[in-house]
């Protein structure tokens, strides 16, 4: 038995196998009926079995042959789907682009005007999604991720570097102020709200600082970046958040850092994140050198808010992340 099947016999059979006559297939492929059934006696010979049955003037799968079609069918599909990815990522001048939620709505979607502005020739489509990107299966040029940069088999490479600090409302401040005592006194008698997708908690965040709190029976918890942000704003609460995802509140001056006495911590957060062979591609360079850019400009601005209201920073140790 040969070892390398016939990839045009294959064809053949798979549509035989699907459409039940030889004819119909022969439509379909554009061929003659005698080529076909030419192919598929040289194919039983290859493999020496009979493929099919022929009832009521139309051809059944055999055992045989229905294992055969299984395997041809799902191969043929994956090969045709690879084609037509290839051939729309050739014709089309489209960056697909998946970013988490809330990082595309508080942050990319502020700069994009920039990206299009300097390449008016290229589309693109953005997909904030939460679930990271399967390459293998799904047509996405690049994934904009927050995490760790822990993606095996990927290429990643950090455009944001984050700082994490507990922040609040001017008003909410005020008011815990007004109580007396120090600003660890203070935030433990604070409002705490949390965002459980966040890779640096508060439980970490008050051990570390020798903060105790009476046990919480009653928890405001979210798993929603934005939706914490928001509530902050209200004066709901004190939030340990992203600099990255809180910025343009704390430039306004509606969230402020809760005490210059915490500093904020500083770790790479927000990646670039493809298989590698896509940074071959122009339009992915293209991006990741202009988001890159925007990041360092990100950087800089958000050290220098964070020194204006007198804070200072800190690296994270590993420690201290979720990194499960």
């Amino acid at each position: 038995m040969a070892l390398h099947p016939n990839l045009n016999s294959l064809a053949y059979f798979e549509a035989v196998a699907r459409l039940g006559r030889v004819t119909l297939a022969a439509t379909e492929l554009g061929v003659s009926s005698a080529a076909i059934s030419q192919q598929l006696k040289a194919l039983e010979e290859q493999y020496g079995v009979l493929l099919f049955r022929r009832e009521n003037r139309r051809l059944t799968l055999t055992l045989d042959g229905e294992m055969l079609f299984q395997a041809t069918t799902s191969a043929l599909q994956m090969i045709r789907g690879a084609q037509a990815t290839i051939r729309r990522q050739h014709n089309s001048h489209n960056l697909t682009l998946r970013v988490s939620p809330t990082f595309g709505v508080r942050w990319l979607s502020m700069r994009l005007k920039r990206f299009i502005d300097a390449n008016p020739d290229w589309g693109l489509h953005v997909d904030a999604a939460p679930d990271f990107t399967n390459f293998e299966t799904e047509v996405v040029d690049l994934d904009l991720r927050y995490g760790t940069g822990a993606w095996d088999g990927l290429y990643s490479e950090c455009i944001i570097r984050d700082l994490v600090l507990p922040m609040c409302s001017p008003d909410y401040l005020a008011e815990l102020q007004a109580t007396g005592g120090t600003p660890a006194e203070q935030l433990a008698r604070a409002r705490i709200i949390r965002c459980v997708k966040s890779l640096y908690q508060w439980d970490i965040w008050l051990a570390r600082h020798g903060i105790d709190r009476p046990e919480e029976k009653r928890q405001l918890r979210f798993d929603r970046s934005s939706m914490v942000i928001d509530l902050a704003r209200q004066g709901g609460g004190v939030i340990l958040e992203s600099m990255t995802l809180a910025f343009e509140d704390l430039k306004r001056g509606t969230l402020v850092p809760f005490s210059p006495v915490f500093q904020a911590v500083e770790f790479p957060a927000y990646w670039i994140v493809c298989p590698l062979r896509h940074t071959n591609r122009r339009i992915v360079r293209l991006f990741s050198d202009w988001v890159r850019e925007e990041g360092r400009a990100h950087d800089t601005q958000a050290q220098a808010i964070l020194a204006a209201y007198g804070c200072t920073h800190r690296p994270v140790e590993e420690m201290e992340l979720i990194l499960g």
